[in-house]
């Protein structure tokens, strides 16, 4: 089956497109959000706490989300979470234009729309098996990637040029994403679960199910855990990128280019994903991951913000490809009454550290160099590399030949759209 084959599934086209627009919004204010910081207080910790701020709920309301996710209906989770996170921008985009903004409406928008995140991806997973036969997840997780890395190219070059237009203008962007979001959402037909009835065990009980389902297979703990890495990283890398381009006298705009250059080598990571899929096993495409990571070490030879969005190409372009494997082989071998807890699961392993890594890039920034605060995430590479080499869950990584293609549970899900 060729994988333009998922174009003509309408709910499929709805779904990526009103994700298409709400990644924009939320990509427009990648940039914006740590330049407004910077231009209200001129302090890195302060960006990097918002960028905290952000990130936090995702990892803190993981469970919770998960656990809404199977027993509730997934479509109406996800357009509540995009009303709230509109109303939440649209607030500090008016407060922005009317030089009414301080640093704890920043963080109170960005703690709203880090919460909305959570409930949305959630039950975004459950959405997508639904619209895609379980064969082609791996191609509709590239379809996702690519998604992404198209709007990150336009996204944080239109934040800088909006931002320096006018302050409240990404913020404003971002509520009307949102906007478009919830309208696809309400055009798709397919149910979002199967059917199912209501489980009486106690909440605890439950939660407990999508852990053991999760931690007793050793591929998905440790990939999760490796994640879990990784996230910290990446986003503490992404501010020093801003600190040293600002430092260097780089406009928001110019900042904004590099986010895009980086989000350009994921487009091509994304496009490409199908030759590595053919090629290499899925060991060979996690550790090709892993080994790019330590790219960010030429930036201690030469900090320049240049130099180290340049050392982190290679590693936009492996990563798309290491998600549509592991991600798609992990959706597909989750029972669907089980995917909401045991991704819940997955995503507060995952992103545990994840906020931490701008707020540690932050205070590093304040009371050390740049240069040592770059060294500190060139370190996370050097334990992902190691650990994924020498990893026994990694080295007998599964193939996806050995996925049941069949739908799970005798229902709907994956067959419809």
């Amino acid at each position: 089956m060729r994988s333009q084959t998922l174009w003509r599934r309408r709910d499929f086209v709805l779904l990526t497109a009103g994700q298409l627009l709400s990644t924009a919004g939320s990509q427009v204010t990648t940039v914006a959000y740590p330049l407004l910081v910077l231009a209200l207080t001129g302090s890195p910790a302060r960006a990097g706490l918002v960028g905290f701020a952000r990130l936090a709920p995702t990892p803190l309301l993981a469970l919770a989300a998960g656990e809404a996710a199977d027993r509730w209906d997934r479509r109406g989770i996800m357009l509540a979470a995009d009303a709230v996170r509109a109303v939440a921008v649209a607030t500090l985009a008016a407060a922005v234009m009317l030089d009414a903004a301080t640093l704890w409406l920043i963080v109170a928008a960005a703690v709203l729309e880090g919460a909305g995140s959570a409930f949305f991806s959630s039950a975004q997973v459950g959405a997508l098996r639904a619209v895609v036969p379980v064969g082609r997840l791996p191609a509709a997780v590239a379809v996702q990637q690519a998604r992404f890395a198209a709007v990150s190219m336009v996204g944080p070059p239109a934040g800088g040029a909006l931002f320096g237009l006018g302050r409240g203008l990404p913020f404003l962007g971002d509520a009307l994403s949102y906007g478009f979001s919830l309208a696809s959402l309400l055009a798709i037909r397919t149910p979002f679960q199967q059917d199912r009835e209501r489980d009486p065990a106690r909440l605890r009980s439950r939660l407990a199910e999508g852990f053991r389902f999760l931690w007793s297979r050793p591929f998905l703990r440790t990939t999760a855990l490796l994640y879990g890495i990784g996230n910290f990283a990446l986003p503490g890398v992404l501010l020093v990128i801003v600190v040293a381009g600002r430092r260097d006298g780089l406009s928001a705009g110019r900042i904004g280019l590099l986010y895009a250059v980086f989000a350009a080598f994921l487009l091509l990571g994304s496009l490409a994903s199908p030759l590595f899929r053919r090629r290499l096993s899925m060991r060979a495409i996690i550790l090709f991951e892993m080994w790019t990571w330590l790219g960010s070490g030429l930036f201690l030879i030469w900090p320049s913000a240049y130099v180290l969005t340049a050392a982190i190409l290679p590693q936009a372009v492996a990563m798309p490809v290491t998600d549509s494997v592991v991600v798609g082989y992990r959706i597909a071998i989750t029972p669907d009454h089980l995917l909401g807890r045991s991704e819940s699961v997955r995503t507060m392993l995952a992103q545990a550290a994840g906020p931490l890594g701008p707020l540690v890039a932050g205070v590093l920034l304040e009371v050390t160099s740049i240069r040592a605060t770059a060294a500190v995430f060139t370190a996370c590479g050097v334990v992902l590399a190691g650990w994924a080499t020498l990893s026994p869950a990694i080295r007998h990584a599964p193939r996806w030949t050995d996925v049941d293609l069949r739908p799970a549970e005798g229902g709907p899900a994956g067959s419809a759209g």
